[in-house]
């Protein structure tokens, strides 16, 4: 099996960097009694020196560079057990997290009956098939109707789990709207073993995506580092590969189906930057239908009829979210350390308007 990567990884880490933010008391120093993470990361094997402050920055998505800094000078941004200064220069394999006064909810992790489609589970893990739609983790303003919400109801009567503890839990992340499997640890031991797998790129993930346009070749790489928009922080932007911007980015892609005016392209991640997929098929000019924060929302191929027009507005009219799905999911079990492998269909939606292009595909050609 060759290695993958996901596009939201974020190892060890429960916490999605856009949930981060600093109150005015903690920007001005709270550095006593007991600190809360807030959030937690391992600086990639290949990063080259880089200030803490301008590496953060690339990585939280609602935190600017002033505010990491007044963070760094608070005692707040540590690496390993030590506070660090925001000139501090990160290294590979570094372990940063954010430490806080306060608890990341002071409510803690509220516990809902929400329905989890369970693809498997055993003793140390779970996978999932998430809905698009479901935010992953609460936060930034999502404190309900979480995966992680549903996973606190699910397992209240598992003895030891907390869903407030960081070492169990989530192992990865996809966004709200990208449907598909998700691995959740049981034990801490086992999202470290996995946690680690991620973060090595020795687990396989195929995603499937719809996109406009036909992507020459059929076949083929796109490589360009991605980092935050300067211009739209929400957004990712693509930078050329070996440039100072952004970190480092590999998507493998190869045409499943082209259905005249878009094209079913199943992904393979090398390296697992956010919104990767996304970005790098915005990038070559081919975004993912439905994708509103990348382009891809509005019509962007076909024929200027009015009876086109009207057809791909009612057929992105089925799927009114990014046409993504995590499609397949494999790993080494902590355990047993046997290879597994799970395989999760296109949901309805999606499936929908890719069958809607496929009719007008075939009726055109018979006309």
């Amino acid at each position: 099996m060759k290695p993958g990567g996901d596009e939201d990884f974020a190892p060890f880490d429960d916490l999605p960097d856009e949930d981060f933010s600093l109150d005015q008391e903690e920007e001005e120093g709270i550095t006593s009694g007991e600190l809360y993470e807030h959030y937690r990361l391992i600086v990639d094997k290949g990063q080259a020196p880089l200030r803490i402050d301008k590496f953060l920055a690339d990585k939280m998505e609602h935190a600017s560079r002033n505010r990491i800094s007044l963070a760094a000078d608070a005692g707040a941004i540590f690496v390993g057990e030590a506070p660090v200064k925001s000139n501090y220069k990160v290294k590979p394999g570094d372990i940063i997290t954010l430490r806080l006064a306060r608890p990341p909810h002071e409510h803690g992790i509220v516990a809902e009956d929400i329905p989890i489609e369970v693809v498997y589970e055993d003793d140390d893990l779970m996978v999932v098939n998430k809905p698009a739609g479901m935010v992953v983790h609460p936060g930034n303003g999502n404190f309900t109707g979480t995966l992680v919400n549903a996973l606190a109801y699910y397992w209240r009567d598992l003895n030891g789990y907390d869903p407030n503890d960081p070492n169990v839990g989530l192992v990865h992340r996809i966004d709200k709207d990208t449907s598909g499997l998700l691995l959740v640890a049981k034990k801490p031991e086992a999202k470290t073993y996995l946690a680690r797998q991620f973060f090595d790129k020795t687990t396989e993930r195929t995603y499937y995506a719809l996109v406009w346009g036909r992507p020459e070749p059929t076949e083929g790489t796109i490589e360009g580092n991605i980092g935050r928009d300067p211009k739209e922080r929400t957004r990712m932007a693509v930078f050329p590969p070996g440039s100072a911007e952004g970190k480092a980015a590999i998507t493998h892609y190869r045409t499943i189906e082209s259905l005249s005016f878009v094209t079913l392209v199943a992904c393979r991640l090398e390296t697992g930057r956010t919104h990767q997929i996304r970005a790098h098929f915005k990038h070559i000019n081919h975004p993912l239908l439905c994708d509103e924060r990348y382009g891809g929302d509005k019509i962007l191929r076909g024929r200027p009829t009015s009876s086109y027009l009207q057809f791909a507005h009612n057929a992105m009219q089925l799927c009114p979210r990014q046409a993504l799905h995590a499609a397949t999911l494999g790993f080494t079990h902590p355990t047993t350390h046997e290879w597994m492998q799970f395989d999760c269909p296109i949901p309805s939606d999606m499936a929908s308007m890719i069958d809607a292009w496929r009719n007008y595909t075939q009726l055109t050609l018979k006309i």
